[in-house]
């Protein structure tokens, strides 16, 4: 399995982020997957809130959308949900994970136990924080390409 995956962003550069396998394979698994068909390529960040976080994963840019793919069951952990930590976006349902995500700016602890972590950024968290904020932004940040390694 791999165990890094690259989003380069349209805020200029590359961020890398540690797939976590160990304590959510089944998510692990999904975003490989969709970042390797090219799902992810040119997806906005359609929500983006300072101080805690950016969401993206959702091919319409509206937040209301996901892959065809089947819903996931949870994968909820202790990790915490600090400064780069990767963790898939739902609705109230726990089993409802599908393509989207989000990048967390800060500690949001708050989210521990609840949402499933699935990685955490290794580097380029700085293209993270350059991205233009809103729900939705204006003017959107994309994931110009996904890649897995």
């Amino acid at each position: 399995m791999a165990d890094r995956l690259t989003f380069n962003l349209s805020t200029g550069g590359d961020v890398v982020i540690k797939l976590r396998p160990d304590v959510a394979p089944g998510h692990v698994e999904r975003i490989t997957d969709l970042a390797s068909s090219g799902f992810y390529d040119g997806v906005k960040f359609h929500r983006v809130i300072p101080g805690f976080m950016a969401q993206g994963g959702d091919p319409t840019g509206t937040g209301m959308s996901g892959s065809d793919k089947p819903n996931l069951k949870q994968e909820f952990s202790s990790e915490p949900h600090v400064r780069g930590t990767c963790s898939m976006a739902r609705t109230s349902d726990p089993n409802s994970a599908n393509s989207q995500f989000f990048i967390c700016f800060g500690d949001a602890r708050f989210l521990d136990n609840q949402y499933t972590v699935w990685g955490q950024v290794e580097s380029g968290m700085e293209y993270v924080d350059a991205l233009p904020v809103g729900e939705p932004p204006r003017e959107p940040g994309t994931i110009v390409k996904a890649t897995v390694a």
